[in-house]
């Protein structure tokens, strides 16, 4: 396996992807797009007990739909679920969509996180989610932030604060495989209260401080959790340049799921909502069996290194409540 990252070291390494963000800190929430040049293949796979979702049906192999426009990962619990309606609507007006008759549909699953306990104002009267996608897609482009950025604005851990995290790897083949995600657990990205993550083995460099594995690990059965009044859930997306079908797709984000397993702990809980989907271009051809393992191994490598990289990079705000990893250790 390839432990070389791509140009960014972001999702966007996948040719043919963007991502924009917007965000409100009033609000202490937002939305974060994945977009396509053009439509792209998409899977989906829910781990999660109490999941928030949008068009993820017809992301089954045996739908008519094969391809989507774009991918949203949003704040605001079921209220985020109109970020998608605001995709939609910008990509309406560009004449993207999938083409019935006269009209164009475009096609956004999404996939949203609680955040509503995260501080900010939320006495407004029209929901906000709906214009925060459509100026997410707007700002879409190759470089964007990480940390307290777009759905990962009021995202938490049960440490620290949570964030959006992206990492990418080149596989020795040749394929790419990038993961975005939006950090907002349960459980925790770190070993205990200190500075080490438990995706440690899997770090390129120094992406998230390079500081290695904990000298010595708690009982992880006695791990933090936010089993308290804080809402949880990690929502994500792994991508790749490969040409895949729907039902590939699908068990890539399956993969993908292990690398929750790896930087979370717990993860996957019944007050968790975790949900992954998967993307493919399709810009380089169709892997063989050997390349389709090699992906899935990377899906779960990068998605790790992606949630390191969303706690680490996260930022302080006023009325935080949680500290960022970089006001303890930065």
């Amino acid at each position: 396996m390839s432990t070389r990252t791509g140009p960014r070291n972001l999702i966007t390494d996948v040719a043919g992807l963007r991502v924009g963000q917007a965000q409100d800190e009033r609000l202490r929430s937002g939305v974060t797009v994945l977009v396509g040049e053009v439509p792209f293949v998409a899977g989906v796979h829910v781990m999660g007990g109490a999941p928030g979702t949008r068009e993820t049906d017809l992301l089954a192999p045996d739908r008519v739909v094969q391809e989507v426009d774009a991918l949203v990962l949003s704040g605001g619990s079921a209220f985020g679920l109109d970020a998608a309606s605001g995709v939609a609507d910008g990509l309406r007006a560009r004449g993207r969509g999938f083409a019935v008759g006269g009209c164009r549909v475009p096609v956004v699953p999404a996939a949203i996180l609680f955040d509503l306990l995260a501080g900010g104002d939320h006495g407004w009267t029209t929901n906000p989610y709906g214009a925060l996608g459509r100026a997410a897609l707007d700002a879409a482009g190759e470089v964007f932030a990480l940390g307290t950025a777009g759905a990962g604005t009021g995202a938490t851990t049960a440490v620290f604060k949570g964030g959006i995290g992206s990492a990418s790897a080149v596989l020795p083949s040749g394929e790419t495989v990038g993961a975005l995600v939006a950090v907002n657990a349960l459980g925790s990205a770190t070993v205990g209260e200190g500075p080490h993550f438990w995706a440690a083995p899997f770090e390129i460099g120094d992406e998230f401080g390079g500081l290695g594995t904990a000298p010595r690990h708690p009982d992880p059965m006695a791990a933090p959790t936010k089993l308290a009044p804080h809402g949880n859930t990690t929502i994500g997306i792994v991508a790749t340049d490969a040409a895949l079908s729907q039902a590939q797709c699908t068990r890539l984000a399956v993969a993908a799921h292990d690398g929750l397993a790896r930087a979370l702990v717990p993860s996957h809980t019944l007050m968790d909502g975790d949900a992954i989907f998967a993307a493919a271009t399709g810009v380089r051809p169709a892997p063989d069996l050997a390349v389709q393992l090699a992906l899935g191994h990377a899906a779960a490598c990068v998605m790790a290194r992606a949630v390191a990289r969303g706690v680490h990079a996260a930022r302080p705000l006023p009325d935080d409540t949680r500290p960022a990893w970089v006001t303890r250790f930065g």
